[in-house]
């Protein structure tokens, strides 16, 4: 899959007259647990020439392949790529956009061909905001909890929508830092009991199975941990606030080297 993947990368470049700077994997093989018909989920950052920033005209700062972009060629049914233009990228990570960060943190580099996005992991102390990471994962798993249990089957999915975003919140809390992509280590660094922990278990070896789980007598201690953790850091949120100075200009070199080292 690999070599598809940078093939359809590189068609990509050629039809919409762009180069790609980064693409990496963002879905369940990311984070470590992949079932057996999972999708690829590429995500990538791309930069168009010179002359496509110099338009009184706002234009389109997005590729989707194969839902909304298509290439003359064919690509894999489990191949979803999705990519952000530069600016957008960079307008994304000053605001400590955590789906872009997740990106940046992502295990899995299928290919990296500019200084760019090393700037960018060496200026992200300075940008990231714990609140917005926070706000972040709390409104997912919030969401994703609400969904569960209105469910009288349970989709193996669905509790790692429901943990892994919870347990990125706690990392955060934590460790006022970005969290790891890998579902695997958030457990061990964050989970207090290890009745929870032996229930996550049981969950990722069934996940990779493509099983499905019915409703059994531990929903009710994952619902007990989930309430109890959504509350506290929901307290804890608002009380959380750190101050950054505004990388603005930073960012703006930071793109006007990357044009330059890519085109020249």
């Amino acid at each position: 899959m690999l070599e598809h993947i940078l093939k359809v990368l590189k068609q990509i470049e050629k039809e919409y007259d762009v180069k790609i700077l980064y693409a990496c994997e963002s879905g369940s093989r990311a984070w470590g647990f992949p079932s057996i018909d999972s999708d690829y989920d590429v995500r990538f950052i791309y930069v168009h020439k010179k002359e496509w920033y110099l338009s009184i005209d706002q234009k389109r700062d997005v590729l989707e392949v194969p839902k909304h972009d298509k290439l003359s060629i064919q690509v894999d049914k489990l191949l979803d790529l999705n990519g952000w233009e530069l600016a957008k990228a960079l307008r994304l990570f000053r605001k400590s956009n955590p789906p872009l960060l997740e990106w940046l943190h992502s295990n899995i580099i299928y290919y990296q061909g500019s200084s760019a996005i090393n700037k960018m992991k060496e200026l992200e102390s300075q940008i990231f905001s714990p609140t917005s990471g926070i706000y972040h994962y709390l409104k997912m798993a919030k969401g994703n909890y609400r969904d569960y249990l209105n469910r009288e089957e349970v989709k193996i999915k669905r509790y790692f929508n429901i943990f892994r975003p919870l347990l990125a919140a706690r990392w955060i809390e934590m460790h006022h830092a970005f969290p790891p992509i890998k579902f695997t280590q958030l457990v061990e660094d964050n989970l207090p009991t290890r009745e929870i922990k032996l229930v996550l278990d049981d969950i990722i070896m069934l996940k990779k199975a493509g099983e499905v789980l019915d409703p059994n007598p531990r929903t009710e201690l994952i619902n007990h941990f989930v309430e109890a953790e959504i509350d506290h850091l929901e307290k804890y949120a608002r009380e959380v606030s750190v101050n950054k100075s505004d990388p603005t200009e930073l960012l703006n070199q930071l793109f006007r080297e990357t044009l330059e080292e890519v085109w020249g």
